[in-house]
C-alpha cells in the first residue's frame, strides 16, 4: 500500500514539475521511452529466466536437487535446528538456497514463501528464530551465478555480462555472513 502512495506521489510530482517548467513534451517522450525500455528488458529477462527455470526443473527431475539438498543438509541443519528433522521443510529450504546460488531470485522467492508457510505451521502468528533466519538467508544469499544481474547487464548491451563474478561472490559472501551473524546474535538477545 505504501508503495502505491510513493509511486503515485512521484508521478504527480513529475507531472507538476513538467507543467511548471514547460517540459510536458519531454515528460511524454521520456514516459514512452521508459515504457519501451521496460518491455525490452522484460523480454530479455524472460528468456534468461526460462532457461534457468528449465535447468532447475531438469535438476529436480534428474535427482540432482535431492543431491544438493543432501549436500546442504549439514549446514542447513545448523542454521535451522528447529526443522532439522522435518525433511519436507528442509528440502524446500534447500531448493530455495539452490535457486539463490544460481542467482534466480525470481525462482527463489516462491520457494522461500513456501518454506516460510511450512515453517509457520509450527508457531502460527509468530516469527520464530528459524523463520527469521530463512528471511535473512533468502535476502542476503550467496550467488555463484548472478543470472538476473547478468541478464540485466546483457540487455543493457554489456559484451561481458559475467565479468562481475568476483565482486558478486565477495559482496554476497560478506552480506550473508553479516546477516547470519546478526540473526544469531539477535536471537540470543531477544531470549534474554
Amino acid at each position: 500500500m505504501a508503495m502505491a502512495f510513493i509511486w503515485t506521489g512521484m508521478v504527480v510530482l513529475s507531472l507538476v514539475c513538467a507543467i511548471l517548467t514547460g517540459n510536458e513534451a519531454a515528460l511524454a517522450a521520456a514516459t514512452l521511452e521508459g515504457a519501451k525500455a521496460a518491455v525490452t528488458l522484460c523480454i530479455s529477462m524472460a528468456g534468461i529466466l526460462c532457461l534457468w527455470m528449465g535447468v532447475m526443473e531438469i535438476m529436480k527431475r534428474a535427482g540432482l536437487a535431492d543431491k544438493i539438498a543432501r549436500l546442504l543438509h549439514p549446514l542447513l541443519r545448523r542454521l535451522f535446528p528447529d526443522f532439522a528433522k522435518d525433511k519436507d521443510v528442509m528440502n524446500t529450504i534447500a531448493a530455495n538456497v539452490s535457486a539463490n546460488l544460481l542467482g534466480l531470485g525470481n525462482a527463489a522467492t516462491p520457494l522461500g514463501l513456501e518454506a516460510a508457510r511450512k515453517m509457520s505451521r509450527k508457531t502460527p502468528g509468530v516469527a520464530g528464530d528459524s523463520l527469521c533466519m530463512l528471511v535473512v538467508c533468502n535476502t542476503a544469499s550467496i550467488q555463484l551465478i548472478p543470472t538476473t544481474v547478468a541478464g540485466v547487464r546483457m540487455a543493457a548491451g554489456s559484451a561481458t555480462p559475467f565479468d562481475i563474478l568476483p565482486a558478486v561472490w565477495i559482496a554476497s559472501l560478506i552480506s550473508v555472513t553479516v546477516g547470519i551473524t546478526a540473526a544469531k546474535i539477535l536471537s540470543k538477545v531477544w531470549r534474554n
